[in-house]
């Protein structure tokens, strides 16, 4: 897990201001393996979050797998960044991780504070599933 967000914190240091960080987390965006239409509902919706966020998670051969949406681009980006980092793990590393990277790119300090707090909502919400899945 540790080089994923190693990989991760590599590709943000190649930009110089935030705002060129925003509009890789915008190219990232496409990338986030998107939840089932119908799983796009308030039982699946982040609470806490400035735009829409919805994450769903699924437990395959013991691991851990994460899709989700957003209706808002850059929320989007993050939550991809967030199913890279713990997607394909089991639930105790998800439970386990420390999500490092969001501090060594600047990402919560450079979030207005609904959007950290969406991003807090979105990580609380990840490692609910794997509490729910680390016995199974």
């Amino acid at each position: 897990m540790d080089k994923i967000q190693e990989d991760i914190i590599a590709e943000f240091s190649i930009f110089d201001d935030w705002m060129d960080k925003y509009n890789y987390l915008i190219e990232l965006s496409p990338e986030l393996p998107l939840i089932a239409p119908e799983h796009k509902s308030d039982q699946y919706l982040i609470q806490g979050c400035q735009s829409r966020v919805w994450i769903d998670g699924e437990l395959r051969d013991g691991k851990l797998y994460f899709t989700a949406d957003s209706d808002a681009i850059i929320a989007k980006g993050i939550a991809s960044l967030l199913v890279k980092v713990l997607g394909g793990k089991t639930p105790q590393e998800v439970i386990d991780t420390e999500l490092y990277f969001i501090d060594k790119i600047g990402l919560r300090e450079n979030l207005s504070p609904t959007r950290a707090n969406g991003l807090v909502a979105m990580i609380r919400q990840m490692r609910n599933f794997a509490i729910a899945f680390v016995n199974r």
